[in-house]
């Protein structure tokens, strides 16, 4: 099955630059599923979420289709990693307690994923998907933030659209759980912002496409508007959570 592939070639980047999700979101997966036996994260990217997942759950099943993104995951011992498209999965029928996605349900033939879920998760399972919006960041730092995601914009794929709508509009299976609010947010330094900034899929296609780093070219403006590179300085992102329930017969 073919994939759009925007991240294997920034694959050591993204794994090192993405934030954390925040443990009361694991916390609250763990709460709503049926059992703690087998948790699934499809489209798994360097094994963020999984990592938490595994503290929580007594197996995880992490996948991806990106043999370069799998190369690059890390986590706990009771993680079993996988190259496989999140519409084929290789697990049983009926033996998931969560099914999980992590910023990546906008890359997935969903109503292939939707049915895989059906068969994957056990009578009563949860699908838990969530994802982040565009950063938001302190006062002082928003013109030149502004200048840089203009600066990208056109270089981002038609699915950011999906993220930035929070995935409203989604055919979603099974009924909804309600999910409590949760905070993305990070305490991060100027070369943790810029490395961040530089994993985007769109900072890649803009150099591919201009011979430009965008980073490079508001350089200048980041140090000033920052002040000591090595100071930190708060910043957030809005999170949003879609959680629904398979029938339990």
């Amino acid at each position: 099955m073919s994939f759009k592939d925007h991240f294997s070639a920034v694959s050591g980047d993204y794994a090192q630059a993405r934030p954390e999700y925040p443990r009361a979101l694991f916390d609250w997966i763990a709460s709503v599923a049926p059992g703690r036996t087998l948790a699934w994260e499809a489209g798994c990217g360097s094994g963020q979420a999984s990592r938490d997942l595994a503290a929580r759950f007594a197996q995880v099943f992490a996948t991806d289709p990106s043999d370069a993104q799998i190369a690059q995951a890390r986590a706990p011992a009771n993680v079993r990693f996988a190259v496989e498209p999140a519409e084929r999965c290789s697990l049983a029928d009926a033996s998931a307690d969560v099914a999980c996605v992590a910023q990546a349900l906008h890359w997935f033939d969903r109503s292939a994923f939707f049915a895989e879920c059906g068969r994957v998760l056990r009578p009563g399972g949860a699908l838990v998907v969530w994802g982040y919006q565009d950063i938001e960041v302190p006062a002082p730092l928003q013109p030149v933030n502004d200048a840089f995601q203009a600066l990208i914009r056109s270089d981002w794929p038609s699915e950011r659209a999906d993220v930035d709508a929070a995935y409203a509009g989604y055919a979603w299976p099974f009924e909804p759980l309600a999910a409590p609010p949760f905070e993305l947010q990070a305490e991060w330094t100027l070369p943790r912002l810029l490395a961040y900034f530089s994993s985007y899929s769109a900072s890649k296609r803009h150099r591919e496409r201009t011979g430009i780093d965008p980073l490079t070219v508001h350089a200048s403006e980041w140090r000033r508007a920052w002040g000591d590179p090595e100071a930190t300085r708060i910043v957030r992102w809005p999170l949003f959570v879609h959680a629904r329930r398979k029938p339990s017969a």
